[in-house]
């Protein structure tokens, strides 16, 4: 797959870290056999990702994702991303909140890309700002 493909849907990928995420986009975007080999204690699958996705895009429904860095392997199909996004904290999340108080979360994922769609995740994010905040039913 060539780099600008990678690049392109890796950026789409991120894009989808919003209020109001488009299901048939993130379909389109994941292989049907998507696996997550770092979910978190959710099932490793598309389903549960999606899942995943729309609890973190609830809890902040103004979050503003962006890409900082791809480093591209071509000859592996795989892309790092380095991200960060920032949102308002307004309904329950990893068992805290609602704080009320901007967030500032950053992350690196590996991801997979065959046939035009993801087909394998590796991730960490740094939630640390959210975590140590304090809030209303702490």
């Amino acid at each position: 797959m060539e780099r600008d493909a990678l690049s392109r849907i890796s950026r789409e990928w991120v894009s989808l870290w919003c209020p109001s995420p488009r299901r048939s986009r993130f379909d389109a975007l994941h292989a049907d056999e998507f696996a997550d080999h770092s979910s978190a204690g959710r099932a490793p699958t598309k389903e549960a990702f999606w899942h995943g996705l729309m609890d973190l895009v609830t809890a902040f429904p103004d979050l503003d994702s962006r890409v900082d860095d791809l480093v591209i392997d071509e000859s592996t199909c795989r892309v790092a991303v380095r991200w960060s996004a920032r949102g308002t904290n307004r309904a329950r999340y990893l068992g805290k909140g609602p704080t009320h108080q901007v967030v500032h979360i950053t992350g690196i994922e590996i991801i997979e890309i065959h046939g035009g769609r993801i087909t394998d995740r590796w991730g960490e994010w740094d939630i640390s700002d959210f975590m140590g905040a304090p809030g209303p039913t702490d």
